[in-house]
């Protein structure tokens, strides 16, 4: 299951990737750049989660097995 992070962050990654394409379109080198930046703040959020993910499943194991 995906958390709040994984997704915000993948919205935030696809965003930039539109925004980034339409600064190429119009050629302005600002909004290609706001795009790049707004893709790693959307990778870094996903990462994010996905580290929090890993440590859920972690603890849900952990508790699992203590409880045999």
């Amino acid at each position: 299951m995906l958390n709040k992070n994984q997704v915000h962050g993948t919205i935030k990654d696809i965003a930039g990737k539109v925004q980034e394409e339409a600064g190429k379109l119009v050629d302005s080198k600002e909004q290609q750049a706001k795009g790049l930046q707004k893709q790693a703040l959307g990778k870094a959020e996903k990462s994010l989660g996905d580290a929090k993910e890993i440590a859920k499943d972690a603890a849900d194991r952990v508790k699992a097995s203590l409880n045999r």
